[in-house]
């Protein structure tokens, strides 16, 4: 939100800097983000004065060009070289001198220098109005008022604006502050909480009267809880043309551009008071009539904007007798509103209900300056008070007069409502006791009525603009945000608190895995939970009637949550691929979301992705790429990590996975994880392979081995010994680990394959594994009769069992 400077001031008096202003205004919670200059006339004319013509004689060299001796009051005359046709002696024109900056159409910069003109030096520029923009005519060079002094700066001739524009990054709950009286009044209580008493100036409205009665527009509101006030008046005989040049100064300096008088007038009052307001073309008001109200659903309608929109059964509409204006509360209709032969207005000024506005503008997807008043609640004590005053403005920039009575529709009129402040309750909330005169002063600078005052606390009126403030707990924010949050004293006295938690809690778990995951040079990611329906079709495990759905979507591709974490992670694989960051290991704590008859349920994840090369390029290094058993490795080490061991490894069965294996620790799948299969990978425009792991956190948290027993270093000796085996293709090494487990439990400490042999000279149907066996005694130093005979053991077991033959 931007606030002029300039504007603020005609509200509350203050001779501060910029910058102290925008201090206070940040310590009272409107944080200001940025404070901009803004000229009305970029440059501000610096460098530009007023020259009196001495002389203009035909140029030697050119017959469209003069040359001319100029006074500028300060020394001898300068000679500049003119191309305007009207250029004469006596005149009094604007010169930009050497060194002055302007600005062509575009906002580019151009600076004046000394030079010659066809061998004649100019020194110089007599200058157009479109040159210096006061104008777009460029028939010829300005003549000025005969009277004025030469070498007066034009700024003052014409007035120049130099203003500062407050950028506000606005809350959405601060809905009173949301116009230049609602930040002035903000500004009042933070000036007398520094003792600092100043008055809020808020414009006269006594000049309204009643010129004549001979346009009436009946109004009627068929739903008074949509539209709980409703004001109009008629205003006959305007001239719509553009705006004075203060009225579109204010505009422009916080980023409106002027469009006529009338328009301009309703954005003014807007900004200045916080009420929007909408002008209509009386003659365009069928019957003479306005009503409020809801129309069919499907019904046609075609908006400023030149959009044919199609409305919803709960829209609320402006209508006359023949069907719909304007959307109430957001935007106006195409032909109701005010043109070049407009001549006489109805002015409307209404209180809306901000649900009704918030859904009608969400729905046909507009986002207004009104709109985003209306939505977040506006003051409905000020619709006639705004209305007046705009009506007061456009009388006097487009003159006609009133001629009707103020229509107010005001059935039940909107209360302030009364809160408690329990003093001892305010002193623990804000950390310090404050004295009772200091928090009567803080409110009632609020506009907060105090209506009680005992021992225990206040009792008080809250104005019913104040939507924010609807609980004892927002007063007390109000006051410590007046009273100023640096202001508060720090006790030196530290209380606290020692928690029992247990070491398994979920936090502290996420952690250990998060440090792990990035010492293997994973990378944190967080992605959107909310996505698009579509990568439902993906996957058959994933069903579109469990989607949960978002009522009102910001987009399709943000209308659903997510059932799965694989399609987010893909698309920042992607989004990092297509950005040259190809070798990837990604890791996401995040939650699935589903409708399961009915019924919400959300589960939590552990996500892994990797994809590209294990490591950067590098000359010590060749380049290899990432594999499945590399993934495997990581996924093994957080198990590990947490002390879960007795793991079930099955082949799993995707339509997401080319080849993947389950991970289950009795009959509760932990892991899921495989190679991502080519078509997946391709609707995200993803190449090359990618490798996924899905932990169920729920499960992995239940399944954590809290029990450490720690042992001595064995002071014997370990012996390995290996074997080279030829078997059937399909015999994995989890039986032969199984195996040799059940033939010797004690002694034999460690399995590993370390080659596997797939090549010529070997049966058809036959592969080679190499394994190596760690063997070792706690109690005693083994010897070679103890350990040939656990190898013939083992050996003897594999053929049997597994069809084994020693190579």
């Amino acid at each position: 939100m931007k606030i002029s400077y300039n504007w603020l001031k005609q509200f509350i008096k203050i001779d501060w800097k910029s910058e102290e202003t925008a201090a206070l205004l940040t310590d009272l919670g409107l944080e200001v983000e940025a404070v901009e200059p803004y000229q009305s006339v970029k440059g501000g004319l610096e460098g530009i004065v007023v020259g009196h013509v001495l002389t203009c004689v035909q140029h030697p060299n050119a017959d469209r060009l003069k040359v001319t001796t100029v006074d500028l009051g300060n020394g001898a005359p300068l000679q500049i070289v003119c191309g305007a046709s009207n250029v004469a002696v006596g005149q009094k024109v604007a010169v930009a001198t050497i060194g002055t900056t302007l600005y062509d159409k575009d906002g580019n910069a151009f600076q004046i220098k000394k030079g010659k003109i066809r061998d004649q030096e100019s020194h110089g520029m007599i200058c157009a109005e479109d040159e210096i923009g006061l104008g777009d005519s460029h028939d010829g060079i300005m003549v000025l008022d005969e009277a004025l002094v030469p070498g007066t700066p034009v700024a003052k001739v014409f007035n120049i604006e130099n203003d500062e524009v407050f950028e506000i990054g606005l809350t959405p709950n601060r809905a009173d502050a949301m116009s230049h009286m609602g930040v002035a009044r903000d500004l009042r209580a933070g000036l007398q909480q520094k003792n600092i008493n100043t008055e809020l100036k808020t414009p006269s409205i006594s000049n309204f009267r009643i010129d004549k009665r001979t346009l009436k527009i009946d109004v009627k509101v068929d739903n008074a809880k949509l539209a709980p006030r409703y004001c109009g008046v008629t205003i006959s005989g305007v001239t719509v043309k553009p705006s004075p040049d203060w009225l579109q100064n204010r505009l422009k300096a916080i980023g409106l551009t002027p469009k006529n008088n009338i328009v301009d007038v309703t954005n003014y009052v807007l900004h200045e008071l916080g009420q929007p307001l909408h002008a209509f073309d009386a003659a365009k008001i069928n019957g003479n009539k306005i009503i409020v109200k809801t129309l069919e659903a499907g019904t046609k309608f075609v908006t400023l904007d030149d959009v044919e929109r199609t409305l919803h059964e709960d829209d609320l509409m402006i209508c006359d007798e023949k069907g719909p204006l304007c959307f109430a509360g957001v935007f106006g209709g195409k032909h109701s509103g005010v043109s070049e032969n407009t001549s006489n207005i109805f002015l409307e000024s209404a209180y809306f209900n901000p649900v009704t506005v918030r859904k009608t503008a969400k729905r046909q997807a507009l986002n207004t300056d009104a709109s985003f008043r209306f939505e977040r609640g506006i003051d409905p004590t000020i619709t006639e008070y705004a209305l007046k005053r705009a009506a007061i403005l456009i009388q006097e920039v487009a003159g006609g007069e009133i001629t009707s009575d103020v229509i107010d529709v005001y059935p039940k009129k909107i209360e302030d409502f009364p809160v408690f402040l329990n003093f001892e309750k305010a002193a623990k909330i804000i950390g310090q006791e404050l004295s009772k005169e200091t928090i009567k002063k803080i409110l009632v600078s609020l506009d907060i009525k105090v209506n009680s005052v005992s021992d225990a606390g206040l009792g008080l009126i809250i104005p019913a603009y104040r939507v924010d403030v609807q609980r004892e707990i927002d007063v007390i924010e109000e006051i410590l945000r007046v009273y100023g949050y640096n202001n508060i004293n720090f006790t030196k006295k530290l209380h606290a608190t020692v928690a029992n938690a247990p070491r398994t809690e979920d936090y502290k778990i996420q952690n250990i895995i998060g440090g792990q995951l990035t010492a293997s040079g994973f990378h944190e990611m967080m992605a959107n939970s909310l996505t698009t329906p579509d990568y439902i079709a993906l996957s058959g495990n994933l069903k579109e009637d469990e989607n949960v759905m978002i009522i009102n979507p910001l987009s399709k591709d943000l209308s659903a949550m997510r059932q799965s974490l694989l399609f987010s992670g893909l698309e920042a694989v992607s989004y990092n691929i297509n950005r040259r960051n190809s070798d990837l290991k990604l890791f996401e704590f995040g939650k699935s979301y589903r409708k399961v008859d009915g019924t919400y349920t959300e589960k939590k994840h552990l996500t892994l992705f990797m994809t590209g090369n294990r490591s950067r390029e590098s000359w010590t290094m060749p380049q290899r790429a990432s594999d499945f058993f590399l993934f495997k490795g990581y996924v093994n080490s957080l198990l590990s990590r947490l002390g879960i061991s007795k793991i079930n490894i099955k082949p799993v069965t995707s339509d997401v996975f080319a080849e993947g294996i389950s991970m289950a620790a009795g009959d509760e799948v932990l892991v899921e994880m495989g190679t991502v299969k080519k078509s997946v990978a391709k609707q995200f425009d993803i190449k090359q392979e990618v490798f996924f792991a899905d932990f169920n956190w729920e499960l992995v948290l239940k399944s954590i081995n809290t029990k450490i027993r720690f042992a001595d270093i064995p002071k014997y000796p370990e012996v390995r010994r290996d074997l080279a085996l030829l078997l059937d293709e399909n015999v994995r090494f989890d039986a032969i680990y199984d195996v040799a487990r059940q033939s010797e439990k004690s002694l034999l400490k460690d399995i590993d394959l370390f080659d596997v042999y797939t090549g010529n000279n070997l049966p058809e149907g036959k592969k080679s594994y190499a394994l190596s066996f760690i063997i070792q005694d706690n109690s005693k130093t083994l010897t070679d009769v103890q350990i040939d005979k656990i190898m013939g053991k083992l050996q003897q077991k594999f053929e049997n069992e597994l069809g084994a033959v020693l190579r």
